[in-house]
């Protein structure tokens, strides 16, 4: 079937001018069933116009979005051991590394990069979710504790974009090691005196809500997002209970005390902005009042 498909169908379409259309020019909406043309998608920051559904959003585009002009100093990946515990399941995690690295054009799940958001100078980290489920490993962790230490260096704010299912399996207690790591990268911006702001997307389960994603000064939430530890199944399944409608919605967290607000990603930027210029003590922006009309 690989030969038949990666051989003789594109010889057959390219003697008959046949051109391939690719699989994801349309999404689905997962509320509402609703097909959204995926260029609409991207020029609405992935959520859904109709409905207002978060899609997921990719992590260079959301530092895109976040960043003045889209300008920000990309930092480079930290080095760590490939495959230390060579592990396999169905498949060799090298493998799965190459593909995830191939499909994201990342070297990990961690992006970050230094800019300015309405003229604040911050550091963000933005998880990829595409890059095997977001999870946290070595490469990851090092990545978070280098961004935390050119924070301190840049004495500015941090601001992370979590959305993991959790800790990388196939480095097992490796991966586990980053919790307290990350943790410690931290509380050393908070003894700086330096802001820690959290952005809860869809979904932040496992050991990043065990570590880094439960520490901020303030937990911001997207509307909809999955936040959690372990699963709902799973939970029910422990229990014997049937759990309430919408748990571990943001929504359901924001009224039970869990975060503090739930914000649209288009009004992601400016919130930002407003919370770490008052956490920060810098003079907020003057609002120009409309002119008067003279009379006569």
């Amino acid at each position: 079937m690989n030969w038949l498909t990666s051989y003789v169908r594109p010889r057959i379409n390219s003697m008959l001018g046949r051109r391939e259309v690719p699989e994801n020019l349309w999404i689905k909406c997962p509320e509402t069933g609703e097909m959204v043309f995926h260029k609409d998608l991207e020029d609405n920051k992935w959520v859904i116009p109709a409905s207002g559904f978060h899609m997921k959003m990719p992590g260079k585009a959301r530092l895109i979005d976040l960043f003045d002009d889209g300008s920000f100093e990309s930092f480079p990946q930290p080095k760590v051991a490939q495959d230390p515990l060579k592990f396999r399941d169905s498949k060799r995690y090298i493998d799965r590394l190459k593909d995830s690295r191939l499909k994201t054009e990342q070297e990990d799940t961690i992006l970050a990069g230094l800019g300015h958001v309405q003229g604040l100078k911050l550091v963000a980290v933005v998880h990829e979710f595409n890059f095997i489920g977001g999870s946290l490993g070595m490469a990851a962790g090092e990545a978070i504790v280098k961004a935390c230490e050119r924070a301190l260096a840049e004495k500015c704010p941090l601001v992370i974009f979590p959305a993991s299912g959790g800790a990388r399996m196939q480095e097992g207690i490796l991966s586990l090691m980053q919790l307290p790591r990350t943790t410690v990268a931290v509380d050393m911006l908070k003894e700086a005196g330096l802001p820690y702001i959290v952005v809860l997307t869809n979904p932040t389960t496992g050991g990043v809500t065990a570590s880094y994603a439960m520490l901020g000064d303030i937990h911001i939430a997207e509307p909809g997002a999955e936040i959690g530890f372990a699963g709902k199944r799973v939970i029910e399944q422990t229990l014997r209970e049937k759990l309430p409608e919408g748990f571990q919605t943001a929504e359901y967290l924001l009224e039970h005390g869990v975060v503090d607000m739930v914000v649209k990603r288009h009004d992601i930027p400016s919130t930002l902005a407003r919370l770490l210029k008052i956490l920060t003590k810098q003079p907020a922006q003057p609002v120009l009042a409309a002119p008067i009309a003279a009379t006569a």
